[in-house]
């Protein structure tokens, strides 16, 4: 359990190179949202140069191809990994296997096109839905979650399941934080409604990531030898901790304002972060560095 006391590094080439595969968070870790951070890559790249494998793990709501378009928008090399594994991904096989085809969309539908477009059939009427599937807020700058208590009582009350299409509760975007759809399926698993929450901290987006690690590999990999770089406790520590595997914690990420200053990790600060009742972390450090 959390802090007793987390090593703080500032470069991560030596601790890496005990690694085969790394499951990399995206956002916070190898971009703020509008650029990738080049350290990051450059480590990223270091790793796969030295025969590692890269995934990256991300709870965006849209197919990996979207998450692969936004990266080399952000200006990514394609050199820093070797796959994605998206929550949109997990959704969309999360559907097709459960059998659901009329979905009740609650999200951006330009944003979230990619994942709309492949989920099936879409109905603006509850009554006609088999499944809620969410991939945030329709507007994240204007609404809270409980603006939706009402449509999800009523949900609720039909017994549809929820699919969670990005269980992140926040995102960071250069400093400012938007509510995400893991704040409304939060919310629908406190009034007692089902949630299927496709992606981080839960088994399903490292147990997917795994499996094409060890496809990409050509043998199984070993837990020991998997490292996962994130920067939010509740998604990426967690997910590792349940996962059974070690985790490198970056906390200039989503906890930025609470464990850094001036670019430097607080140790006291840290403490606070990574609390006893935390889930581990080998090593913390303020942005990932080779």
């Amino acid at each position: 359990m959390g802090d007793g006391v987390t090593p703080i590094i500032r470069n991560a080439g030596g601790l890496l190179q005990r690694y085969d595969v790394l499951f990399c968070d995206v956002w916070g870790v190898v971009h703020d949202g509008h650029l990738a951070l080049g350290p990051a890559a450059d480590a990223l790249i270091r790793f796969r140069q030295a025969g590692g494998t890269v995934i990256l793990v991300s709870n965006a709501p849209v197919p990996n191809h979207q998450v692969a378009r936004m990266l080399l928008e952000r200006q990514l090399s394609r050199q820093a990994w070797d796959a994605i594994v998206s929550s949109g991904d997990i959704a969309l096989r999360h559907i097709t296997q459960s059998g659901l085809r009329k979905l009740f969309a609650i999200g951006p539908q330009d944003r979230d096109a990619a994942l709309f477009e492949k989920a099936g059939t879409l109905t603006s009427k509850l009554e006609l839905a088999d499944a809620v599937l969410c991939s945030g807020l329709n507007d994240d700058i204007r609404e809270t979650a409980e603006d939706y208590r009402a449509l999800l009582l009523e949900a609720k009350n039909q017994a549809l399941p929820f699919v969670c299409a990005n269980p992140d509760l926040v995102v960071d975007v250069g400093g400012t934080l938007y509510l995400c759809a893991g704040a409304l399926g939060d919310l629908y698993q406190e009034i007692g409604g089902e949630v299927f929450w496709a992606g981080k901290p839960y088994d399903v987006a490292y147990q997917t990531a795994l499996e094409q690690a060890e496809v990409l590999r050509g043998a199984p990999v070993d837990r020991s030898r998997l490292l996962v770089v994130g920067d939010s406790v509740r998604t990426d520590l967690t997910g590792a901790e349940k996962f059974g595997v070690d985790a490198l914690f970056i906390a200039g990420g989503i906890h930025r304002d609470e464990a850094v200053i001036d670019g430097d990790i607080c140790h006291i600060r840290l403490g606070e972060v990574l609390t006893f009742n935390a889930p581990p972390a080998i090593a913390a450090m303020p942005y990932l560095a080779w």
